[in-house]
Formats: C-alpha cells, structure tokens, sequence
C-alpha cells in the first residue's frame, strides 16, 4: 500500500493563490489554473514531460536530417560523377562521327570492293567493322548515361524534398520543447522560495513513496547485480556527467538530455544505440523488469518518454529535465514502462 504523508506532506498540499501560478501556454481547450501545491506541481510535470516528448521527437528528426544530409552529399556526388562520365562520352560519340565524316561514312564491304590491294582492303573492313562497333557502344553508353543522370538528378532532388520537409518538423518540435520549457518556468517563478521548498519536498514524498511501493512488490528480488563489460563501461561513464545540466536536445560533452546521456553512455562502451528513448525501446532487446541487471535501460511513461541507466541496488542516472542535472535516482520514481538491454 502506498504510504500516507507525513506532517511535511500535509503542509504541501497548503492551498496556493492563483496569483503565484502563471497560465500554461495554451496547448489546447482552456483548463483551470492549478491552485494547490499538488496540482501545481501535476502541471509542472505535465509540462515537462511534454517538453520531453517534443525534444525526443525533435532528436528523431534532427538524426533523420543528419542522415540525410549524408544520403543527399553522396547523390550529388553521383550526379557529378555522371556529368563528368557523361562529358567525356560525348567527347567520344563527336569525335566518332567526326572520323566517320573524314572516311565518308563509306560501308566496309564498299571499301573492300574498291580497294586495289585485297589484303589490305580485309584490314580495312575490319578495322571500319571496330570502329562501327566502338561508335554504337559510345552513343549505347552516352544514352545510359544520360538516363543515369536524369534518375541521380530526381533521387536528389526529391531526398532535398524531404529534408525541406524534415526541416520545418525540427522547426516545429523546437517550437513547442520551448513552449513548454517557457511555461513551467514561468509557473515556477511565481512561487515563493518557501513554496519551491515545499513543492520540491512534494516531489520527493512522491518519489520515495512510488520507490517503495516498487521496492516492497518483491521486483528486484531476481534482478541481477553484476552488470557485463560494456554495461559497467556505461555506467561509469554516465557516473563521470553526474552534476552536468539538463539541455533539451544535447548529447554531451557538457549537458546531456536523457537519451542522449544513456546513448553516449553506451557508445562510450563501444555500442551505438538509437538517438531516442521512443526508439531504444522499440529496436533495442527487452528484458523483464523483474530479469534487469545494472547497465540495463529503463524506458518511462506509456509515451517512451524518459529513459534513465539502471546501476543495480534500485537506483539509476538520468538526466531528469530542464533546470535539473544529471543525478542518481530511484529507478521506481516513475512509471516504468519496461527495459532493454543493449548488450543482449
């Protein structure tokens, strides 16, 4: 059973003037002002975790518009290359043409009729045979080419198409990260230093208290303690960002969101993972919650939202949200969604 609260927990649910709460930016119908600690702080979470989902959305498209930007560099290259291809072919179909101008564009077995000496007339044949052949090869290729060239130009054009695209998106995800980020700032900025004191005691009643209920459900009793190579490199390197600030959108080396710490973590550890929470999740190797082991992910909310870098003994490194630093905390402080293992 979840525990009741304390005196301290009591006193946090004091009601709060909605003159100390900001309205959120509008995200939709209208919805009354939050006017108690417990709901402000439901609002502060709301809004935070919609700046996560939009920044992990954000990170999605930023990696998709880095690969492209790859994929469109090696086409453009492709279409030089076949300009040039196509270039010097047509250098060789004009000086074909020219030469079969010089000679008349008389048949071989004329010339072989009209020749004085047979012997030579047989190597002039076969020569104009060659040279017949060699000229339909050169226009055969120079017409490939040149729809070589055409299918090279609308590759690029449409892969610069939807990098266009891709890019408005990353507009648009950074747009309401900022938003969100912006409003609950702002609600923040509104309390009183004794209210921040007892709004972030309400944070940790809560925490402590999901910890326990998770802790008591006999979950970790099978988990493993002993984490594999890889995993005890990953942990060590997120245990060397502990204290460096949240930045939505940023992989290191000086601030970290959270997919961007347990990707870093594990690329530290010599395996590249997915840039986002949403994707290791879907692509990486579940384990049951009950099977984890330290070096394990585990992925929050129904969402994919969150993911935090489980170090054994219940506990994990995350990097929570803005205004927040990379910490160890509590690995059943939020609703976990399941775990991967990156190693598997």
């Amino acid at each position: 059973m979840r525990r009741s609260p304390g005196p301290r927990g009591r006193r946090a649910t004091a009601a709060v003037t909605l003159a100390l709460v900001l309205t959120a930016v509008p995200h939709g119908p209208a919805v009354a002002e939050p006017a108690t600690l417990p709901e402000v702080r439901a609002e502060l979470d709301r809004l935070y975790h919609e700046a996560e989902a939009a920044t992990e959305k954000y990170n999605a498209v930023d990696a998709e518009v880095t690969r492209q930007k790859k994929r469109l560099g090696t086409l453009r290259g492709r279409v030089a290359a076949t300009e040039r291809k196509l270039d010097r072919l047509g250098r060789l179909a004009g000086a074909a043409a020219r030469s079969q101008y010089r000679g008349g564009g008389v048949p071989a077995e004329v010339q072989f009729v009209l020749a004085g000496d047979p012997a030579h007339a047989l190597d002039n044949a076969s020569l104009a045979r060659q040279a017949h052949l060699g000229t339909r090869r050169v226009l055969e290729a120079l017409a490939g080419t040149e729809q070589e060239l055409r299918t090279r130009g609308d590759e690029a054009a449409a892969e610069l198409k939807r990098l266009r695209k891709n890019r408005g998106k990353l507009e648009s995800h950074r747009d309401t990260v900022l938003a969100r980020i912006g409003a609950a700032e702002r609600v923040e900025s509104r309390l009183a230093e004794k209210q921040r004191r007892e709004l972030a005691a309400l944070e940790k009643e809560a925490a402590d208290a999901a910890q326990a209920d998770w802790v008591e459900s006999g979950v970790l009793d099978g988990a493993g303690t002993e984490a594999g190579d890889a995993g005890r490199e990953a942990i060590a390197f997120a245990t060397r960002q502990l204290g460096k600030p949240y930045v939505w959108g940023a992989e290191g080396p000086d601030s970290y969101d959270c997919s961007g710490l347990t990707s870093r973590a594990w690329l530290a550890a010599g395996v590249a993972l997915p840039r986002t929470s949403q994707e290791q999740w879907r692509r990486l190797h579940r384990v049951a919650v009950a099977d984890m082991r330290p070096g394990d992910l585990i992925i929050y909310h129904a969402d994919a939202g969150h993911v935090g870098l489980y170090i054994g003994d219940g506990r994990m490194i995350h990097a929570p949200r803005p205004g927040r630093s990379v910490t160890v905390a509590p690995a059943g402080s939020m609703e976990i969604l399941g775990v991967v293992r990156p190693d598997a």
